[in-house]
């Protein structure tokens, strides 16, 4: 049998795991190709800890480049179109022909053309939240506004996390009572695909913090020198430190490429991950996954960990003659730290008809544990 070719495009959560489970099921005649353009992979769950000062950048990293060291090919570079009916990705310094495609680059991020938003401070990438942590060091008073411009947007519960996280922060500093901390969303509660249960959970834990929730804001512009935020209903909120999340949308090679739907993301077979091309997969943040209430699957590193499994074990199947026998469950959960050394968890079957059933188990110090445990575990595990 000729060897195969399976490329990996991006090295995040899903990418990292589906080249190593690749890897470990295949022989090694088959080729497991990684592409990234950045050699660092960054824990994102972390980020809040690295904005606020709790972690440093260099504790919540992995080199793509040492899973060479178990037989897997990364080529640090640039898919700069996807050629599908060649089958091969185009880079800037050649060309990676394939048998089977797993499509994981994540989310490009911009601004959805909204005035001024480009200026806003973000904890959405490991450069962001590092220049966060100087601007909040410096903020002794003043207004902090949370801003969600659209939705769908990666770990829905990381805005809420940040803004409880901000107020135990200035409690500890003594600084609580000068700093007003808000947060606007379009959405019409927080982490709607949860149900409203949880919500409320989640807004009684911000009322309980003092933190000012503004749900059903869309934003129009952001006047950086006026330090003010105009919504579409015609009401402002002024600010003196503006944290945005960052308009996502699927990567431009992939629109391209013509993979998207008409929702701007890649549709898949919910079960298998497939698209319409065959041998090619999308996993994680660039797909669209409906579920039975009408929103989308989460973009949350959990899924697309799960997917990854997925998609690399039936990929292995095929290549070996093997019946494809794995499905995506859709069971996930994420962490919502809180301060004060206590960590939520968001936990369910999101699959679950006739809706997703998910619950939040309480804040605790066990959960708080278990996330700083995990982050370490994840970033040993498959680096």
């Amino acid at each position: 049998m000729a060897g195969k070719t399976v490329a990996v495009m991006g090295g995040g959560v899903g990418g990292v795991v589906a080249a190593n489970r690749l890897r470990q099921l295949l022989p090694r005649e088959h080729r497991v190709v990684v592409v990234d353009r950045n050699p660092i992979h960054a824990f994102a769950p972390a980020f809040t800890w690295v904005m606020l000062g709790w972690q440093k950048a260099a504790r919540i990293v992995g080199d793509l480049r040492h899973l060479r060291r178990r037989g897997i090919e990364v080529l640090i570079d640039e898919v700069t179109s996807l050629d599908m009916e060649r089958r091969r990705l185009v880079l800037t310094r050649q060309e990676v022909p394939f048998d089977y495609l797993v499509l994981s680059p994540g989310v490009e991020y911009g601004t959805g053309n909204v005035p001024g938003l480009a200026r806003a401070w973000t904890f959405y990438h490991l450069d962001g939240a590092e220049a966060l942590r100087d601007e909040l060091e410096k903020l002794r008073e003043g207004r902090i506004v949370i801003l969600i411009p659209s939705v769908p947007y990666k770990c829905p519960a990381a805005p809420y996390e940040a803004a409880l996280l901000l107020d135990y922060y200035y409690r500890k500093r003594g600084l609580r009572d000068r700093v007003d901390i808000r947060l606007f969303t379009p959405e019409p509660q927080p982490l709607p695909v949860a149900g409203p249960q949880v919500g409320e959970q989640v807004l009684e834990l911000l009322s309980a913090r003092e933190v000012w929730f503004g749900p059903r804001m869309q934003v129009q512009s952001v006047d950086q020198d006026a330090r003010t935020v105009t919504f579409a209903d015609g009401s402002q909120v002024a600010f003196d430190l503006l944290i945005g999340v960052p308009v996502h949308s699927a990567p431009r090679v992939v629109r391209e490429a013509g993979l998207t739907g008409d929702k701007g993301w890649v549709e898949v077979d919910r079960d298998t991950l497939s698209t319409a091309w065959e041998g090619v997969y999308a996993i994680g943040d660039v797909t669209h996954i409906p579920l039975a209430n009408g929103l989308p699957l989460p973009k949350a590193g959990v899924f697309a960990h799960a997917e990854a499994e997925v998609v690399a074990r039936n990929i292995a199947a095929q290549i070996e003659g093997r019946p494809e026998s794995y499905t995506f469950a859709g069971q996930g959960q994420c962490f919502l730290e809180t301060g004060y050394r206590r960590a939520a968890l968001v936990q369910g079957d999101f699959l679950a008809e006739p809706e997703p059933r998910v619950s939040l188990r309480a804040p605790s110090l066990f959960w708080h544990l278990v996330k700083a445990g995990f982050a370490r575990w994840w970033l040993w595990r498959w680096f």
